[in-house]
């Protein structure tokens, strides 16, 4: 059963599908929804503060710098934690909110989804997994952050953020070289 678990997890959306609804509360206890962006662009996040991934992104600034830089822009950046009630990496809303300020994080929203249901419908495997979605609401990017799957803060340096190109390139109305990716980093700590 476990297995079957872990199949429906790696089904993500494929790139130039439409991205699925979501309504989720985010840590101030506001529901969000997908819909609620159409006519923008949209980063998906999925988080885990205990993944030294994440940390590698988190702790050189590289992800506060990327949410700020395209929120500035009009891009909505929603970082998601799938994490089950238990599970590493599970935060409550109010340690969202305490997560939020000691990273200085800039996400539009910071979601919880303990049940997983939002990671499922995307297929979230790891921390962090990224989705870029079109103001027409389809995937346009899927996968890892960059090109460079370790834990170490000076690859990011010279590898390539493949979200930073993906939204770049459809911003300006280029097509986007990379559209999947294989997403690394640590497991979505799922209940099941």
């Amino acid at each position: 059963m476990l297995s079957a678990g872990v199949l429906c997890a790696a089904e993500s959306p494929r790139v130039g599908t439409t991205a699925p609804e979501f309504i989720v509360p985010d840590a101030h206890g506001k529901m969000e929804s997908l819909s609620q962006y159409k006519g923008k662009y949209v980063v998906l996040e999925w988080f885990n503060p205990d993944c030294p991934f994440v940390r590698k992104h988190y702790f050189s600034h590289n992800m506060q710098t990327l949410q700020k830089e395209f929120t500035a822009k009009g891009v909505i950046w929603l970082t998601i934690d799938s994490s089950a009630p238990g599970e590493q990496g599970n935060l409550s809303p109010a340690d969202a909110r305490q997560q939020m300020s000691d990273w200085k994080m800039n996400p539009t929203a910071f979601l919880l989804d303990p049940n997983g249901k939002v990671g499922h419908k995307y297929g979230a495997t790891n921390t962090p997994h990224m989705f870029v979605i079109n103001p027409e609401g389809k995937v346009i990017y899927e996968g890892a952050i960059d090109s460079k799957p370790s834990t170490d803060q000076s690859d990011i340096a010279t590898a390539t953020n493949y979200v930073k190109v993906a939204l770049t390139d459809a911003m300006a109305g280029k097509p986007i070289a990379t559209t999947t990716t294989k997403a690394y980093g640590c497991s979505v700590k799922y209940s099941d």
